[in-house]
């Protein structure tokens, strides 16, 4: 019993960490289970069943996963807004192909009749196939925004809120708001009409053919149009901009007022016809017992042309009186006079379209100003939405399609305002000529390099991680370069990288002059510098040597750095830093490099003091000075070793050969005694001839020898006592 109690027990600890459930704020469950008897004799929930008859494992009666949530789309992803943009592309593709429909119906002039063709079915069906490809987008439309995820209201209070995948609650929000028109503008209506309501009308009448193919058209061109501002909307929230270009945002303002200017030439063109049609009505209806004939409607519809009465063709006025070229008739045309006397009615669908579409920009641009209308209401209200509709997309969509194009040389336009402020301070001032072009010539390079754009600036309003991985992008390849640091583990590089600034200089600027407190360490990155020293002002000494990428200066403010406890004053420079090209480089501020140093211990490393050492410049020429100076000493004390040595060997030989020849001529001692002092005085007057050589020669040493340079300051590279 002991071990049936044991083995429930690990049950329910495995119940206990199986179960996740997740409830909607408006239903909320207790999460307690109802317990119920086992079998062992312990307690169960009820919503947990065993595996097998030893309930050796168990598990949760039903899941609480949600197949259908992997499927559920987030609105802010790439891939919706990739979607988004395809879709807009669509439908825009959309709102062209729809006013196509109005250039079905045609007018066939013949000698003495003339008729309406109230379809072109080879136009027809290719509209309809790129239509309905258009329809089958807007349905695909449809499911996606059915498995789209949206932001709860009541979860905005801080930062982006919180996603609600719930597919029934989507699907709620979605029935209530944008479904219907989304549906409405995914139905075939103008193929139906097309294909099957005006074909299977006997004695339809080509007027109203026309009007019921307008309406349906407009019906559902409304709510396409009305989709691509919320579609717009979605993608700017996304992304902050349509598109990516400012050439781009220009092109697709300009698209949407030539998509405008298409609709209204296609409206113009269907109106004309409509007009003509108008015309023939109101005079077949005047003839009628007039001519001993009967006027019919179907005799203007060029589908029952064999039905047509002959005698009514040979007497009929209906078109003469509703010839358009004639000024003498009664009935007034109005605006669409100028489309039935140049035949664009009766061209093909090429000519027709084009003609239709100069006609819509024309008038769009010029806000109706050329039109000549009639009385006639229609066409004066037609006359009217043209002039409002132009306004209208002149404020707006050429407007923004100025700003995009204004934005492309804003950063020119400022650059020349501040060049032109410049030159206006610098007359005020009265500066001279050289100091004039020396701004000039910083100005026109700092342009030539940033281009006017603040890159400072940008970093810091970005976030500390992104903004450490845009430096470490952009300075670790130029970093490595730099001898010193490549000695440097990456955490290291990171933590410089981070801090480094880039700085630019024009030809001829002097980065730092010897004397002058040292406030940044430099990394040249591109051109050339020449470091030169006097050794503080010390006559008769010059040293200059010629910086290029991978170098550095100012590693005084190193050794100032490494100090443990080192004085607020800041280090004087050694050298004098000027440029000879036009030169960038990357800078390491004072207060950074403390802070480096103190961060890091890796950065007291006996590595780094021998890397440092020798890629030093001030440390090059000390060690140069050094070296140069012990050889010479090294050169003057074996001169002057070989000089002695020399001198006392002659004098031996002499003293070895004068004592035996005067030996043989007098053969006594008094001889040899009277040599002695001959010896001595030749003694005395050697070394008073090598004394005198020799304060000669240490005279003439001193007057090539090198100064006594100064040792450089030795930095603190022994805090690891592990390297």
């Amino acid at each position: 019993m002991m071990f049936a109690s044991t083995k429930v027990d690990d049950e329910m600890e495995l119940w206990k960490e199986r179960i996740v459930r997740f409830y909607p704020d408006e239903k909320k469950i207790s999460a307690k289970p109802v317990l119920q008897p086992h079998k062992n004799g312990a307690t169960l929930p009820t919503n947990a069943i065993a595996t097998n008859t030893a309930g050796s494992k168990v598990f949760p009666e039903e899941t609480v996963f949600d197949p259908w949530q992997k499927w559920t789309l987030d609105p802010g992803s790439d891939i919706m807004v990739k979607w988004n943009r395809i879709f807009l592309v669509t439908s825009l593709v959309a709102l062209f192909i729809d006013p196509l429909y109005f250039y079905l119906p045609s007018i066939h002039n013949a000698d003495s009749l003339s008729c309406v063709k109230k379809m072109d079915w080879g136009l027809s069906a290719a509209v309809t196939v790129f239509r309905s490809l258009a329809d089958i987008v807007y349905v695909l439309h449809i499911v996606i925004k059915f498995r789209t995820a949206f932001i709860a209201p009541n979860s905005r209070v801080f930062g982006r809120g919180e996603l609600v995948r719930d597919h029934k609650l989507i699907a709620k929000k979605y029935l209530k708001s944008d479904f219907f028109i989304d549906l409405a503008a995914a139905l075939p209506l103008p193929q139906i009409v097309v294909w099957s309501v005006i074909p299977g009308v006997k004695h339809s009448n080509p007027q109203h053919n026309n009007n019921t193919l307008a309406l349906i058209i407009l019906f559902q061109y409304i709510p396409r149009l009305y989709l691509i501002f919320p579609l717009s909307y979605q993608i700017i929230k996304a992304t902050g901009v349509v598109t990516k270009t400012a050439w781009a945002g220009a092109a697709y303002n300009l698209l949407l007022y030539m998509i405008a200017s298409h609709v209204i030439g296609a409206a113009y063109y269907l109106l004309t016809i409509d007009r003509q049609t108008t015309c023939w009505k109101s005079e077949c209806t005047k003839e009628n017992g007039t001519i001993g004939a009967q006027c019919h409607m179907k005799f203007l519809d060029c589908d029952f042309s064999s039905e047509i009465d002959q005698k009514w063709v040979k007497n009929t006025v209906v078109f003469a009186n509703c010839n358009a070229s004639d000024d003498n008739i009664n009935f007034k045309y109005g605006i669409y006079q100028n489309a039935l006397t140049t035949g664009a009615v009766s061209s093909n669908f090429v000519r027709k379209y084009f003609y239709s579409l100069w006609w819509g920009l024309q008038n769009l641009s010029t806000f109706g100003q050329g039109l000549g209308s009639s009385t006639f209401i229609g066409e004066t209200s037609f006359c009217i939405l043209i002039a409002i509709i132009g306004l209208i997309l002149f404020a707006h969509l050429i407007g923004n399609m100025q700003t995009y194009l204004q934005s492309v040389t804003v950063r020119l336009e400022e650059w020349r305002l501040k060049r032109r402020d410049t030159e206006h301070w610098m007359s005020h001032r009265q500066l001279p000529h050289e100091l004039k072009e020396r701004v000039r010539r910083f100005v026109q390079y700092k342009w030539f390099a940033t281009r006017g754009v603040d890159e400072e600036a940008i970093l810091q309003a970005l976030p500390a991680d992104l903004r450490r991985d845009i430096q470490r992008h952009l300075c670790l390849d130029l970093v490595r370069r730099v001898p010193f640091f490549s000695q440097m583990d990456d955490q290291l590089l990171d933590a410089i990288c981070e801090r480094l600034v880039s700085s630019l200089s024009t030809k001829g600027t002097y980065i730092v002059r010897e004397g002058d407190p040292v406030t940044e360490m430099l990394f040249v990155i591109r051109g050339r510098l020449e470091s030169s020293t006097t050794n503080g002002g010390r006559t008769g000494f010059f040293n200059s040597i010629t910086l290029r990428p991978g170098d550095f200066c100012g590693e005084e403010l190193l050794s100032w750095a490494l100090v443990p406890k080192s004085t607020t004053n800041l280090p004087s420079s050694t050298r004098t830093v000027r440029t000879l090209v036009e030169v960038e480089v990357l800078a390491l501020r004072a207060e950074d490099l403390k802070f480096v140093a103190n961060q890091f211990r890796r950065l007291h490393s006996k590595k780094l003091q021998h890397t440092f050492r020798f890629y030093s410049h001030h440390w090059r020429n000390w060690a140069a000075c050094f070296i140069q100076a012990a050889w010479r000493r090294y050169k003057r004390r074996k001169m002057m070793k070989s000089f002695s040595l020399s001198e006392s060997f002659s004098s031996r030989a002499e003293s070895q050969a004068n004592p035996e020849s005067e030996q043989e001529e007098d053969g006594s001692p008094s001889a040899a005694e009277s040599s002695q002092p001959k010896q001595s005085i030749r003694s005395m007057m050697l070394a008073s001839k090598f004394a005198a050589y020799s304060r000669k020669g240490t005279h003439k040493s001193k007057g090539v020898d090198m100064p006594k340079l100064k040792k450089p300051d030795e930095p603190d590279f022994s805090a690891d006592s592990f390297d």
